[in-house]
């Protein structure tokens, strides 16, 4: 098993940004709406109801902005990330069409927002490039294109391109007035922006319990009771259905800093998307510290890999491909893929409001959601209500992902089960490592930090009893079944799971 070989895993958002930290709950506080998860969702929702006069709660578990959020590329598009075309086929034109005007609404939003508020955040429009790195990937391209132009949006194949894109075959393309900036910088701005005395918003406060029927959330020093309940925590917290149709999926990512002799950037501004042989999505992003070229590779089944073998296939792909030397940052982000194609937005079954199954395409969808929640827990019509509504039943759109899912999932339990591992003793972990072992009949999942300090937790994820497996890269217990993941000392980091795994001697 690797060791420590790796850097510490830090994105380029959190690294570049400041942020005036907000105070954790310390008492027992009512509200109107009581939202959890100070993601671009959360934050977003708790500004639009603090500006409709509305008292609101907020719950960060770490800090405001650095779950999901804070791990995205900073890309914002009308396009989802596996195709409009795809949407089309599997729904229909018309809600293709949809999904692209309400997820460009959304971005419309994040510009007004900025522009208002005078928020700085490297916010600009810029064009979405969509190309193949082979032959075979080129139709892909030419039916999104078809697809995008029957959703009313101004694309075009282009034939010629710049100098970077020296892995493309075949036209490009082109989706104009799309958009980047810095989340992190966007989010903490608007959390100053909506924090006033009716809009109270509290970090480092997970939430270890919550009662929907009498709409309270506990933390570790207060209880929250609110008359609305928003789970805005990318994947809801606790049990809900729509876990069962999502995936949960990993991304990897890191930015390079660019050196150049002029103060021409070597990287054209935009937003570019590699379909093929290596998927891929590249960026550049201007600092203070310099310009940085952020390559992000294709998304993977969560724990159900080898984080560090994904990391280095990523550096490899960015040195063969931009000439890519020095790696300055590193990170990973997790996402939830709903079965039908379609995110699950509103008020679910079990009372509570959700925001969930964005796929790799949270940040316009997120500021969408929240949009859409605003308006439900106001008692005002929204356009997009029913198009996302969580209660759609659509067993024959999700087949396909919940059978995947389901035997995934199932695999994933046997194997860990009865599976027999290699036996190893805890003396043996140098530090840096991390294994799943047998102690007097018991199975334990073990890590030595790069002290020598042991810690050692229950290897069941306390969700729905899963098998956790280590991620190297991160240094992290993630469950192959719903995402949720622990630190080393069994700390919930994020996922369903409420509870923490269970600290053993």
């Amino acid at each position: 098993m690797p060791g420590s070989r790796l850097p510490a895993m830090l994105p380029i958002w959190l690294g570049t940004a400041t942020h005036e930290p907000f105070a954790p709950l310390e008492a027992d506080a009512e509200a109107e709406v009581a939202i959890v998860g100070g993601g671009i969702t959360g934050v977003t929702l708790a500004l639009l109801l603090a500006e409709a006069g509305l008292s609101v709660l907020l719950l960060e578990a770490h800090s405001i902005g650095g779950g999901s959020t804070g791990h995205s590329t900073g890309n914002l598009y009308q396009l989802v990330s596996g195709g409009l075309h795809a949407l089309a086929q599997h729904w229909s034109p018309e809600v293709a069409r949809a999904v692209a005007q309400s997820r460009g609404e959304a971005i419309d939003l994040i510009e007004r927002n900025i522009h208002q508020h005078g928020i700085a955040c490297g916010f600009r429009r810029c064009a979405l490039h969509w190309y193949a790195d082979i032959a075979h990937a080129q139709p892909f391209i030419e039916h999104e294109f078809h697809a995008a132009r029957q959703a009313g949006l101004p694309a075009h194949l282009a034939s010629e391109w710049d100098e970077p894109l020296t892995t493309a075959v075949g036209p490009i393309l082109v989706l104009p007035q799309q958009a980047q900036f810095h989340p992190l910088l966007y989010v903490r701005s608007l959390a100053q922006l909506a924090a006033r005395p009716r809009c109270r918003l509290f970090e480092q406060s997970p939430v270890l319990h919550i009662d929907l029927e009498r709409r309270t959330l506990a933390t570790a020093h207060g209880t929250v009771h609110a008359h609305h309940v928003v789970l805005a925590t990318h994947t809801p917290k606790g049990m809900h259905g729509v876990q069962a149709e999502m995936l949960p999926q990993r991304e990897y990512a890191l930015a390079s800093l660019v050196e150049h002799a002029t103060d021409t950037p070597s990287w054209p501004p935009g937003i570019y998307w590699g379909h093929g042989v290596d998927r891929h999505s590249v960026r550049q992003l201007q600092t203070a510290q310099g310009d940085y070229l952020i390559v992000v590779g294709e998304a993977v089944k969560t724990a159900q890999h080898t984080a560090s073998e994904c990391m280095d296939r990523l550096e490899e792909l960015a040195r063969r491909c931009f000439g890519v030397q020095r790696v300055a940052y590193r990170w990973s982000a997790q996402s939830y893929r709903a079965a039908d194609g379609l995110p699950y937005i509103g008020r679910s079954g079990n009372g509570a409001y959700i925001a969930t199954g964005f796929g790799a395409d949270g940040l316009s969808y997120g500021t969408l959601a929240a949009m859409i929640l605003a308006d439900q827990i106001r008692g005002q019509a929204n356009p997009w209500s029913e198009l996302y509504r969580p209660d759609r039943v659509t067993p024959l759109k999700s087949a396909r992902l919940v059978m995947e899912e389901t035997v995934g999932t199932a695999t994933a339990f046997v194997e860990d089960r009865l599976t027999r591992r290699p036996g190893r003793r805890a003396d043996d972990l140098a530090p840096g490592q991390a294994a799943i072992l047998k102690s007097e009949g018991d199975t334990l999942a073990a890590y030595r930090d790069g002290g020598g300090e042991l810690f050692v937790v229950s290897p069941v994820c306390t969700h729905m009893k899963c098998m956790v497996r280590w991620n190297d890269a991160e240094r992290s217990w993630d469950c192959p079944c719903h995402g949720s993941r622990f630190a080393p000392d069994g700390t919930v980091i994020e996922g369903p799971a409420l509870e923490p795994l269970k600290r053993l001697r």
